[in-house]
Order: C-alpha cells, then sequence, then structure tokens
C-alpha cells in the first residue's frame, strides 16, 4: 500500500498486479485494474509523480499514477460522485471540476455565504475562479454596519492560503492605501504575499518611493527602475542594474540629467558607461561636447585622460583634442600630459602648432616631422633648456641633425658653440665623428673641435682624430695637453705630426722629442735640433729623456759632422747609461771605432764586466796587432763568437783561440774544415767528449770526415790517456754506425798491449762488434779473450743465429741449461740434448729435454725424462698430452709419482679418469676410499659426459649426488633404482628426466610417481602435460591429472589443464568439471581450448563466470542451437557494454524468437536507442509486434516511437488513445500526421486534425476543419488562441453567412481582444443582430471609458513635468558652447555665472599654479573617487 500525498489517494497494490485507488479522506474506491502479469513484490512511493513504483517478478520497474487530466471527469462522469470530483479537483488543482466549481459558487454567493463562497473561490483549481469578475462580485456586494466586508473577507481567504495574482494585488493595495497603511504593504511584500507588477508600483509610489522602487525590481518594470534610481541620484546602479537585467536605458538623457546638478558625479558616470561591457553606449566624443558646451573643461580632460588610457588608434581625433583644449587653456596641462608620454595617436602637426604658439618649443620640436620648421623653433634657445634641447637632437636623422648644428652656429656661434660640443659628444655615434669634425672645421672653430675631440679621444683609436685633436690643441694654445697626448697616446699617425710639429716650430721642443722618441724618429730629431741650434734640448734627450738612443744621436751628429769634441764630450756626459753595442755598431759602420778608445779603456778602469765593451776592445787591441794571443786566451769577458768571426779573415789560427776559449763548436769545425785544419779539429772533437759534436762530425754527409777518422785514429786517440775520451770516441763510432773503422779501432786498443787490453767492457764490444759487423771473426774472438760477458754475449749469439758460437760460450762459462737450450731450441737436435743430459746429469737439463720431447709428441719418452728429472711442475701439460696420446698406463705412473710431491685436486681427479678409462673400477673404489683432494662432482660429471656410466655411478653414490645418480642409473636402463634415487634427490628437474625415460620406456606406474611430484609445480606442469601428448599417451595423463587433483598441493594449473584435457579429449567430463571447480580454473586457458574444441555451451558457461558478458552474448547468438537459454540470455543482455549488441539481440528474437522479443526489450529499455529498434521493426514490417515495448517507453517522448504509435493508433481508429499521446508527448511530425488523417471518415480523426494544426499554428487550417465539420466551439477556441484579428472576423462573417446568430454573439465574447468595435456593429447593423452585439458593445463602452480616464491622468502629469522642464532649462540659456569657440587662435570663453574660484576669475591671465599634472585639483587623470555608493 502507498499514499500520494499530492492528491491524498491511496494506492493498494496485490502480489497478483491488481491495482485498487482510494480517496485518503473518504475511502471512497476510485478506480482499479491489473497493471502488470507477473506479480509484483516491490512497491515505493513516486512523490513527484504522486504515485509510486513497482518491480514485478521479471524485473520491470512501473510507475503508476493518476491522469490528471482525465481523473476529475472519471469521478464525476463514470463514478457519479460531484463532491470527491471537486474535492479532488481542489486537493490537486485538477482540471476538469470548473463547471461545478462555478456552479458551487454562484450558489453559495446567492445565498449569501460570502466566507464559504470566498474559501472555495480561493481553492478553486487552477485558480478558475480568481479572475476580476469574482473581485468584482465582491465589491458590489453592500456592507453591513459592525461586518467586515466581503471584500475584505475574500482577500484575508486568500492571504491566508498563499500569494495574490496580479489583478488581486493591485486592488488590495488600492484599498490598502486609502487608508493609508503602508506598514500592511511592507510586510505582505515581505511574506511575499502580493505579485508584483508595474500598476502595483505606481499605485504605491503615490506613498512610498522606496517601497515603489522595491516593486519595479520585482515586477521587471525597468524604464520605472530607472527612473527611480535617476530620481534618486543613484547613478551608478541604473548601470548595474540595467546590466543584470539586460535593458538598454537612454544613457544620453540621463548623463545631461546629471550634468545640469552634478558635474563630478556626471564624470563619474561618464566613465562607469566607459567601463561597460561591449563598450560606452554613448560615443565619447559625444560625451566630451556635453561637457564643453558647459565650460567644463576640468571634467572633460578628467573623463577623456581616463578613457584614453588604452591608446587606441580609433582615438586619435579624442586624443587631438584633450590636447589642443589643453594647450589653447592650460598650456601646463597639456605640457604635462605630453611629458607622460600616454597618447601616440593623435594629430601631431595641429598639436606641434598650438605648442609653438604656447611657447612650448621642446614639445613643438618633438612633433614638428618637417625640417624648415624644426629649424625655426629650435634657435629659440634662450627659451629652451639646454639638456632638453640635446635631448631632442638624439631623435633627429644625421642629416637633420647637421643642417640644425649648422643653424645654431650660423644664429650664434660664440653662444651656441657649448649646446653644439655638448650635442657632439652625446650623438658622436649617430652623427659620426667625421661629420661633427667637418662642421667645426667649416666654421674654423679650433676650440670646438677642441672640447669636442677631448671627450671623444680616450675612447677612439682613429690616428686622424688623434692628430686633429694635436693639430686643435697646438692652434688654440694648449702646448701643456700637445706634449701629454704626444706622451700618452698610442693612435696618432706618428709621421704627420712629426711633420705638423716641426713645421709648426713650437718653442717648447718636448711634443716633437715625445713623437721623435716613442716612434724611432731620432735621427730626424737629432737633425731638427742641431739644425736650429738646439744643443741643450739634445743634451737633455741623452742625458734625461732616453740615453739608450744616445748611439743614433751620436751616429746622426757624426752624418752632420759635428765636432768630434762635443761627441765625446756628450758620450761621457751619460757613461754607464750608454748602450756600449749600439754605440759601437754606430761607429764601426762609419769606420771611426777608435774615437770609443778613451771611452773603453776608462770603463773598463771602472771595472766594467760589460761583454759589448771588453769586444769593442778586443776589436781595436787585433786591428793594431798589440799582442792579441794573451788578450784571446787571457780576458774572460769578451765574447767568443763576435771576436772569433771577427779574426777569421784576419788571422784563422786567433779564429780557433777565441772559438775553442768559447767552446763555439759549429764555428771551429766550419774554420778549420775551411783552411784544413783537421789535425786541430781532431783533437778539439776528442778533448770535448760531446755526442752531438760527434754526430755532426761523423755524418755522411760531412765531406771531411774521413780526414777526421784518419787524424783521430792516428793521432788525437792513440794521444789521449783519458778513458772517458776514449769510451766516448767509441760510443761516438758506435752511434755512426761504422762497425768495421770500430774494429780497427778496437783491435789497435785491445789486443796491441795498451793500456786497455784488458778492459771488460772494450773486449765485450770488440766480440759484439764483430758478431754484428764480422761474424767469421767471432770464434777466434771467443777463444782468444777471456773477460767478457759470457751470458750476455751469448744471448747476441743466438741472437745473431750463431748457435755453435753460442753453445761455445754457454759450455765455456758451465751454462748448461742455456747449453741445451741452444741445443734444443736453436740447433734443435734432441739427440744431442739427450747425450748432453746424459753428460751433465743435472734435473734442470732432464726437465728442459722432456718439455721438449713432450713438444715433439715423445709422450711416453717425455713422461720418462720427467721421472728422471722428478719434475712435476708440468703435469697439466703431461696429463693433456697423454690424453691425447691415450696412454693412460704411463699416465698413471706419471700421477702416482706427481702425488707423492703435490696434492692437487686436478691430479687426483685425471688419476680416477685414468683409472675409468682402463677399466680399473676396483682401484677407483679404492682410492675414493682413500685421503683424497679430487673434486669428485666434476670427475663424476666428465665420466657421465664421457658415458663412462658404471664408474660415474660410483662415484655419484660416493658422494650421495641423488640427482646425478638417478640420471645415470635411468642410462643403465635402472629405471627402479632411478626412481628410489629421484625421491632422495627430491629436484623437479631430476623428476622430470626420470619422468620422461619412464615415458619413454613405457613404465607408466614409475611414470606417474614422477610426475605427481611435477604437476604441483606450476612452471613445469606444461611441460609435463606436452610430453605426454606429443607422444600420444592422452589416457595416461588424463589419470595423471586426476591423480594430481587429490594432492594436497594441488593448483589452479591442474584443474585447468585437466579441463583443457577433457575438452581435448573427454568432452562428456567437461562441464561436470567446470561446475564443480569453477572457482579453481584458469578460465581464460580453459575459454581458448574451448573455443578451439567448439563445445559453445561450455562456452558460453565460462564467459559468464569470468564477467565477459560481451562474449557471452555473441557466443550464443552465434552458436544458439546449442547455447541459447532465454532466462540466461535476459541475465547476460543487461549486463554487456557493447551497446551494438543490443541490437544484434533485436535482430536475433525477431528471427528466431519472435514470441519473446518484447521481454527482451522490455530489459532493454533503460539502454537501447528507441530510434533505433524502431527503425528495426520497422525495416522488418513487424512494427505492431513490439507495441507494448512502444507504449511502455513513449514517456521517453521519442519522435520514431510517438510516429510509431501514432500510425498504430490510426490504423486501429483508437482516437482517444492518438489525442492523449498527441497531448502527452509532442515530438513527431505533426504537420505531417494532420495531414494524413485530415481526410479521415471518422469524424473524432478529423478532430485530432484540427486540433493537432491548431497545436502547430496553423489556425486557417485548423478553423477551416472545424467548420467543415460544425465544430464551431472549437474554431471560435482556435480564432481566440491564434490572436489574429483576420481570422476572429473572418469568423464571425461565416457565422452571419450561416445564420448562427448565437454562434456569432459567443464568438465575440471568445474573441473579444481581437475583434474590432466598429466592424462588430457594421456587421449586426447590416444583418439585423443588434440585439446579439449589444452586450459586447456595453463591455466595450465600459473598458475604454477608463482608458480614456487614465489618459487624462496621464496627460496633466506630463504637462507639469513639461512646464519643471522648461523652467530648468531657464537656468541654463546664458550657458555657451565653449567648445565651438575654440578656434586655432581663439581665448577661453569667460566663466560662466557662479562659477567662480582659483583659476576662473574675470581676467585671462595665466591659471594659478596647481599640484599634479598642472591642472586644477583633481585625482590622477581625471579618474573620480571612488566610493561605496551601493
Amino acid at each position: 500500500m502507498q499514499i500520494s500525498h499530492k492528491y491524498s489517494l491511496i494506492y493498494v497494490i496485490t502480489k497478483l498486479g491488481l491495482l485498487f485507488v482510494y480517496d485518503l479522506e473518504t475511502a471512497t474506491a476510485v478506480y482499479r485494474n491489473r497493471i502488470s502479469p507477473d506479480p509484483i513484490f516491490l512497491t515505493s512511493e513516486a512523490t513527484s509523480a504522486g504515485g509510486f513504483y513497482a518491480i514485478n517478478r521479471r524485473g520491470q520497474v512501473l510507475l503508476a499514477t493518476v491522469n490528471e487530466q482525465t481523473i476529475v471527469n472519471f469521478v464525476s462522469g463514470q463514478l457519479n460522485n460531484l463532491e470527491l470530483a471537486v474535492s479532488l479537483a481542489k486537493r490537486g488543482n485538477l482540471p476538469g471540476a470548473e463547471k461545478l466549481v462555478v456552479e458551487r459558487f454562484h450558489e453559495l454567493f446567492s445565498q449569501t455565504k460570502y466566507k464559504e463562497a470566498a474559501e472555495l473561490a480561493a481553492e478553486s483549481p487552477q485558480g478558475i475562479l480568481r479572475t476580476p469578475d469574482t473581485v468584482a462580485k465582491f465589491q458590489s456586494v453592500p456592507v453591513q454596519a459592525g461586518q467586515t466586508p466581503p471584500l475584505l473577507q475574500y482577500f484575508g481567504t486568500l492571504l491566508t492560503r498563499g500569494k495574490l495574482n496580479a489583478f488581486e494585488s493591485l486592488e488590495l493595495s488600492r484599498l490598502v492605501v486609502n487608508q493609508n497603511k503602508k506598514n500592511l504593504l511592507e510586510n505582505w511584500l515581505a511574506e511575499d504575499k502580493l505579485e508584483c507588477s508595474e500598476e502595483l508600483g505606481d499605485l504605491v509610489k503615490t506613498v512610498d518611493n522606496d517601497l515603489a522602487l522595491k516593486i519595479y525590481i520585482k515586477a521587471r518594470a525597468t524604464p520605472k527602475v530607472v527612473a527611480a534610481f535617476a530620481e534618486r541620484r543613484e547613478f551608478d546602479k541604473i548601470l548595474v542594474y540595467s546590466k543584470q537585467v539586460g535593458y538598454t536605458p537612454d544613457y544620453l538623457f540621463l548623463l545631461q540629467t546629471i550634468l545640469r546638478t552634478d558635474p563630478q558625479g556626471a564624470v563619474n558616470f561618464a566613465l562607469m558607461m566607459s567601463q561597460m561591457e561591449g563598450g560606452s553606449p554613448i560615443d565619447y566624443n559625444t560625451i566630451t561636447d556635453l561637457f564643453l558646451q558647459r565650460n567644463l573643461i576640468r571634467e572633460a580632460t578628467a573623463f577623456l585622460l581616463d578613457v584614453l588610457k588604452p591608446n587606441l588608434p580609433e582615438h586619435g581625433f579624442l586624443q587631438t583634442k584633450v590636447l589642443e583644449i589643453n594647450l589653447v587653456t592650460f598650456p601646463n596641462v597639456a605640457d604635462a600630459i605630453l611629458a607622460n608620454g600616454m597618447f601616440s595617436h593623435y594629430d601631431r602637426p595641429r598639436v606641434a602648432q598650438l605648442c609653438e604658439k604656447a611657447g612650448l618649443y621642446v614639445r613643438a620640436l618633438q612633433h614638428y616631422t618637417e625640417l624648415p620648421d624644426i629649424k625655426r623653433v629650435i634657435v629659440n634657445t634662450h627659451a629652451i633648456e639646454p639638456q632638453s634641447l640635446v635631448e631632442f637632437f638624439g631623435t633627429l636623422s644625421r642629416e637633420w641633425a647637421l643642417e640644425c648644428m649648422k643653424d645654431l652656429l650660423l644664429a650664434n656661434l660664440r653662444g651656441n658653440l657649448q649646446i653644439i660640443v655638448q650635442v657632439a659628444k652625446e650623438y658622436s655615434e649617430q652623427l659620426s665623428v667625421e661629420g661633427c669634425i667637418k662642421i667645426f672645421e667649416q666654421f674654423r672653430s679650433y676650440e670646438g673641435l677642441y672640447f669636442f675631440l677631448g671627450s671623444y679621444l680616450s675612447s677612439s683609436e682613429d690616428p686622424d682624430i688623434h692628430f686633429k685633436y694635436i693639430e686643435a690643441a697646438a692652434k688654440t694654445g694648449q702646448i701643456k695637453e700637445v706634449e701629454r697626448v704626444t706622451r700618452e697616446s698610442n693612435f696618432y699617425d706618428a709621421e704627420k705630426t712629426k711633420n705638423f710639429l716641426m713645421e709648426a716650430k713650437l718653442p717648447d721642443a718636448r711634443p716633437l722629442i715625445n713623437v721623435c722618441d716613442r716612434f724611432g724618429f731620432v735621427p730626424d730629431l737629432t737633425h731638427y735640433l742641431y739644425t736650429n741650434n738646439m744643443l741643450r734640448y739634445i743634451e737633455g734627450y741623452v742625458q734625461k729623456v732616453n740615453p739608450g738612443n744616445a748611439p743614433l744621436v751620436v751616429g746622426q751628429l757624426l752624418d752632420d759632422e759635428c765636432p768630434e769634441d762635443f761627441i765625446k764630450g756628450l758620450i761621457l756626459s751619460v757613461r754607464s747609461l750608454l748602450p756600449v753595442e749600439p754605440l759601437v755598431e754606430e761607429c764601426e759602420k762609419r769606420n771611426r771605432l777608435r774615437l770609443l778608445t778613451q771611452f773603453l779603456e776608462h770603463l773598463v778602469s771602472e771595472g766594467s764586466q760589460d761583454v759589448h765593451v771588453h769586444n769593442a776592445l778586443g776589436k781595436i787591441i787585433i786591428d793594431s796587432n798589440n799582442n792579441p794571443e794573451n788578450f784571446l786566451t787571457t780576458n774572460p769577458y769578451y765574447d767568443s763568437r763576435v771576436v772569433g768571426k771577427y779574426c777569421e779573415k784576419r788571422d784563422p789560427t786567433l779564429a780557433v783561440v777565441a772559438y775553442r776559449r768559447g767552446q763555439c763548436d759549429e764555428e771551429l769545425i766550419n774554420v778549420t774544415s775551411k783552411n784544413s785544419l783537421f789535425k786541430l779539429q781532431a783533437r778539439y772533437v776528442v778533448e770535448r767528449m760531446d755526442g752531438d759534436l760527434w754526430d755532426k762530425v761523423l755524418n755522411p754527409d760531412n765531406e771531411y770526415r774521413r780526414q777526421l777518422i784518419d787524424q783521430v785514429v792516428s793521432t788525437a786517440l792513440p794521444e789521449s790517456s783519458s778513458p772517458e775520451q776514449v769510451s766516448a770516441t767509441v760510443r761516438a763510432f758506435m752511434t755512426a754506425d761504422l762497425p768495421h773503422e770500430l774494429i780497427e779501432l778496437l783491435e789497435k786498443i785491445v789486443l796491441q798491449n795498451s793500456a786497455f787490453s784488458g778492459n771488460h767492457n772494450l773486449q765485450n764490444l770488440l766480440i759484439l762488434t764483430a758478431i754484428k759487423a764480422d761474424s767469421s771473426r767471432v770464434m777466434d774472438y771467443i777463444n782468444r779473450l777471456d773477460n767478457f760477458d759470457g751470458p750476455s754475449v751469448g744471448e747476441m749469439a743466438v741472437e745473431a743465429q750463431l748457435y755453435e758460437e753460442a753453445f761455445a760460450i754457454y759450455k765455456k762459462f758451465n751454462l748448461n741449461v742455456q747449453a741445451v737450450n741452444v741445443l734444443l731450441d736453436n740447433i734443435r737436435s734432441i739427440d744431442r740434448a739427450v747425450e748432453f743430459a746424459f753428460r751433465v746429469e743435472e734435473d734442470a737439463v732432464w726437465s728442459q729435454t722432456a718439455k721438449a720431447q713432450l713438444r715433439e709428441g715423445l709422450v711416453s719418452d717425455a713422461i720418462e725424462s720427467f721421472i728422471r728429472a722428478d719434475d712435476t711442475t708440468q703435469f697439466l701439460d703431461v696429463i693433456r698430452a697423454a690424453e691425447d696420446a691415450n696412454v693412460y698406463h704411463d699416465l698413471v705412473k706419471y700421477l702416482l709419482m706427481v702425488r707423492q710431491k703435490a696434492k692437487e685436486p686436478k691430479v687426483d681427479g685425471e688419476l680416477i679418469y685414468a683409472y675409468a678409462k682402463i677399466d680399473r673400477l676396483s682401484d677407483i673404489e679404492e682410492f675414493i676410499l682413500m685421503p683424497n683432494v679430487a673434486n669428485l662432482q666434476t670427475v663424476g660429471d666428465r665420466l657421465y659426459d664421457e658415458a663412462l656410466y658404471e664408474a660415474a655411478k660410483i662415484i655419484f653414490a660416493f658422494i650421495s649426488n641423488w640427482a646425478k645418480l638417478a640420471i645415470t642409473l635411468v642410462k643403465l636402463q635402472q629405471f627402479q633404482g632411478a626412481v628410489d634415487a629421484a625421491r632422495k634427490a627430491n629436484s623437479s628437474k631430476t623428476w622430470k628426466e626420470v619422468c620422461f625415460a619412464c615415458v619413454d620406456a613405457e613404465e607408466f606406474r614409475l611414470a606417474q610417481i614422477c610426475g605427481l611430484n611435477i604437476i604441483i609445480q606450476v612452471d613445469d606442469l606444461e611441460e609435463v602435460s606436452e610430453y605426454y601428448q606429443n607422444r600420444g599417451y592422452f589416457n595416461e595423463l588424463i589419470s595423471l591429472m586426476e591423480s594430481g587433483l587429490g594432492l594436497e598441493r594441488a593448483h589452479m594449473g591442474i584443474f585447468t589443464e585437466l579441463g583443457v584435457l577433457y575438452a581435448r579429449y573427454r568432452p562428456d567430463k567437461l562441464m561436470e568439471h567446470i561446475k564443480l571447480f569453477s572457482t579453481r580454473l584458469n578460465i581464460p586457458k580453459l575459454i581458448r581450448a574451448c573455443d578451439e574444441q567448439q563445445h559453445w555451451k561450455e562456452l558460453t558457461f565460462l564467459y559468464i563466470q569470468y564477467d565477459e558478458f560481451d562474449n557471452a552474448a555473441t557466443t550464443i547468438m552465434n552458436h544458439s542451437p546449442e547455447a541459447w537459454d532465454h532466462m540466461q540470455f535476459k541475465d547476460v543482455a543487461v549486463k554487456v557494454a557493447n551497446v551494438e549488441l543490443y541490437y544484434k539481440a533485436v535482430h536475433f528474437y525477431l528471427e528466431e524468437h519472435p514470441d519473446l522479443i518484447n521481454d527482451i526489450l522490455n530489459v532493454l529499455a533503460l539502454r537501447v536507442d528507441h530510434t533505433r529498434v524502431v527503425d528495426i521493426m520497422r525495416k522488418a514490417g513487424h512494427l505492431r509486434l513490439v507495441k507494448p515495448y512502444m507504449v511502455a517507453v513513449q514517456s521517453s517522448n521519442v519522435s520514431a516511437v510517438n510516429e510509431a504509435l501514432n500510425e498504430i493508433y490510426v490504423e486501429e481508429e483508437d482516437y482517444d488513445r492518438l489525442r492523449e499521446s498527441i497531448d502527452l508527448h509532442d515530438n513527431f511530425d505533426q504537420i505531417g500526421l494532420a495531414q494524413k488523417i485530415e481526410k479521415h471518415e471518422l469524424l473524432e480523426m478529423r478532430r485530432v486534425a484540427a486540433y493537432i494544426y491548431k497545436k502547430a499554428g496553423r489556425w486557417k487550417q485548423s478553423i477551416a476543419l472545424s467548420k467543415k465539420d460544425n465544430l464551431y466551439k472549437d474554431a471560435m477556441e482556435t480564432a481566440s488562441q491564434s490572436g489574429e484579428r483576420e481570422l476572429a472576423e473572418e469568423l464571425l462573417v461565416y457565422f452571419i453567412d450561416q445564420g448562427k446568430k448565437e454562434c456569432f454573439a459567443s464568438c465575440l465574447f471568445v474573441c473579444y481582444d481581437l475583434i474590432r468595435a466598429d466592424v462588430v456593429l457594421e456587421l449586426a447593423w447590416m444583418h439585423n443582430m443588434i440585439d446579439f452585439a449589444f452586450p459586447y458593445v456595453l463591455q466595450f463602452i465600459r473598458e475604454y471609458t477608463g482608458k480614456v480616464d487614465e489618459l487624462v491622468k496621464d496627460r496633466i502629469e506630463a504637462q507639469n513635468e513639461v512646464k519643471s522642464k522648461e523652467k530648468e532649462e531657464k537656468d541654463v540659456v546664458a550657458q555657451q558652447n565653449m567648445y565651438a569657440q575654440l578656434l586655432p587662435l581663439a581665448l577661453p570663453a569667460p566663466p560662466m555665472p557662479g562659477m567662480g574660484g582659483p583659476g576662473y576669475g574675470g581676467s585671462y591671465g595665466p591659471p594659478p599654479p596647481v599640484s599634479g599634472m598642472g591642472m586644477p585639483q583633481m585625482p590622477p587623470f581625471g579618474m573620480p573617487p571612488m566610493g561605496s555608493s551601493y
């Protein structure tokens, strides 16, 4: 049971699907019917719909509620219960009881039961009685003294029940206003009891403007709201409100209104408009003109400065305007605006002219774009700040700037020179230094040039700049600056500067001295000073400036034939500061060296050790031949190369003396070779003991090498008694690769009983040289010499392949091992080596012999030799060789010998292997029981790999390696033992190997034992399965898997693999297995197996278990004979994710199970596209088959469903259902349906067509169809709803033509708002129907009389307002349009009366100083102060 609070009904639903509806208040039965063929097990209230939800056994969700359009008629008609019908209509505000309620109201009213009538009217369904007629009825009732007026009773009832409509609110408010009870209105508005309207606001405005404003806002009477805000001077709220409601007021009128009383408020309002979205509703220019018409320059400026901040191109005219008006009236304001740089799109030429006239020359220069204009303004330097003028030059092009500079110099050279110099300094890069220099030179202003270049000089490296600066400084008398620059600068042209200074003949020669000294013009300087008789500057230069250049001065003085006394005095005045070498060179070039004798002797006497002093003195002594040998040998200070070179052409022997003293090797070799002094050369070379010198003289390219060698061998070396000299000479011969000459030299030294005959090194060297150069002498030298290094010489002999000589050397020095190695490795005679070993009987010799035998493959002999040598070091090579030669018997003897000296795992292991190879298994068992170090595991693996299974079995059993033992036993076909060993090993790999071997041997019992231990491992399960299947043992494999199910460690893989095997080989057990173990299966793997084997029923079950509902549905539909089950498919269908499967299911059921298609569609109703389903059924031609489904889903108001059902209703001629469908569901082709049924043979169908035309706005077609079927009431209602006057009047004419007078009278009231009175009177008079038209005429006269009264009242108010406006306009008649007077040369208009104050006096003098930007006191940029005005 469910209760509908909306309709006050009780719904009783039985389990069998029966519905019983009762009235809640009276328990009267209202309705009963079956709503579901299936049992219902759950219900819930549907609060919003006033019904309930129900769920039946099929899973359908049903919504049941009353039909609001028909229930009242049903109760009053079929149940004949008028009281219940009225009660339902009032409780649920339902249609259908209008006539009953009206009749009841008139009945109560006639009985003077006004309170009951008022309650009935207040509760009337859909407010059918809450009309002006009802109010008029209560107003017409006379008021009894002492009683509450019926009208107030009516309004009181309405207020207690809810909210009054617009007419009721107006009438009630009129009563309250007349009684001056404003507080009641405020309370009712606060409680939202009144419906606000414009008329109500007008009424309340007479008593309270604030309350009226609230009513206007609620009523959305926008013009009235705007007017109210304007009256309250809340202009900012106008914009906010207009934006909120989307209203566009008359902003121009509002702004004009504000300007009359509050200029600053007008600025604020204009700025607010400018910030509106979509831009200002009034053009900025218009706003500006409004301000200027009232001479409000400051306000106009403030407004424009704010709105023009974005600096847009389209605002160029306004930018020009604001600058223009301020340049004429307040130039300082304009200057501040321009300085701010906020505008860039104004008329620059116009502004430039105004700036020039206002005396703002800098601004004028910044705005002029023509050179003549700039030249005209720029000469006013007396009124322009110099720094601003300099900055302006930075904005000009190079050509224009130079032209302006010329004009300034022409106008006032002396006065403007400083500015020009400053400009040139600042913009030298842009103007180019050459251009600036050219201007100064053009006006011959060396002073300007001097100051300009002085600032630029430090950053310039241009030689011409530096020269011009020097020139300008010289011509302006700045001698000190000339001296400084010539001394410090590195960039001037020295030659050009020197020539200029010589031509200038400055009284001070220091600048010239700086140039010549720095750049090497000392001879020219000396010549200039000597010829101009400036000898003191020569002395000063040499003594103080640069004594180092004194030699050049002396040389030039000698060329100028200066007296020697002056030169000698000059030299002596400098003394030790004078550089001797260049001085000697200068004098030597002029053959005046003797001039320096006194100077040099003076230096020597003072203890000078300067090499150049002694070189010069030596040259003088050599030239004078004053005992030069003594000087050359005793003087330690001269330069041997210099003096020797000087002596070469005069006396070569003196040169040799000088070169020997200074060890000048190259010079001495050259001079001795050139003059054939080879004996001196040989003695010098031997004494020097210098390797590089020996390399040079013994070089094959030296043509004098043979002569030198002869002198060394014959003279120089025999004369020497120094071992170092001999050693150096021998080393030099060896380095020079002269073996024959070296042998000759050594034989003379070693074999001829010299002091060096027994020298160890020389004997070694002699033999080694012979080995390299003459091997035939080697054996003789070995026999004759005893004091040489035998091992080293023997190695050299081996390297030189002199093997017999090497063997003799080793044998002579008892080096037996080296000797036998020579026999084995070089002579390659094993027999001689064996013979030599027997003779010497040394272990080392036998060992070397054994190694050689082993290399030659003589394994047995080598083993015997190793045993003789007692050598165990080579056991690895012996083992390898013995295995290759298969001599295991000999190897056993050797290994037993080795075991006595070494404990090596390799030896013991090889011994076991050798026993195995010669089949001595008992020895193996005995050996492993004895202590040993063999790696038995490795040995066993090796035996197994080489198929020595019996030996391997012994090893593995001894070391308990059960895994290896198991596979070894498998190789021996001992399967039972292998299984036992595998059990001990308990290794998966071992189990597998034994299992597979048992399978191959068809030992299935043993194989199953192994397999059970394998399949518990997931990773090995598949391998075992494949092994069985590849060999065709399917039954045995299934038996193995079934046995594995009972294992304690059974896992998912076993269950899954068994399922796969069932699918392949035992399909009859598959379904049972799946159902029993569905939770322990790997479903995806089993799905693949079932798909491969085509077990569709099982595959579907698996898909459902794995939540693969899409695949399950697809499988069921593709393989329906085996897989389809209706209940199962419904469960699956609602869970699929692929929408296309829904429609595939529709096709499937349509083809195979059409009797169940509605059931499946009802299940899928919330998931399918109803339009697509209808299209599918329409194409299939079975649309009626799914009618129950379409009725169930029609509430979704889908076009295709509506049209399909309407089509079925038309075919079935069910007009009630058709009309209900049209009313409730409007999403269909209305015109198409109307055209289809407008000619239907049933009247009700044609009426439905007319109804459709009316809903679609096809008024004429609807009326025509109603007239055709004599449905005049329908025609009149259609005409009234159309709102078209022509249709209503045409219908009147039709009724007259048809003689339907009652219909004519009815139509006048039904279409009252559309019909014109003159047409009615004309038609009634012409057709004698005045009586039928007279009620309409009375109503019309009453209505228009009331309208005229209202118009008269409005006219009187308008006249009063016009008079008020005319009075205000008279107050501003005297105002003039200030902007209209702003001609280019116009003066500001005189101030308006009443606007005096600072800056607005009666004179036209300049305005007083002000703050900010030069404007009278205002917020920055004219922005009005933002206060809280809301």
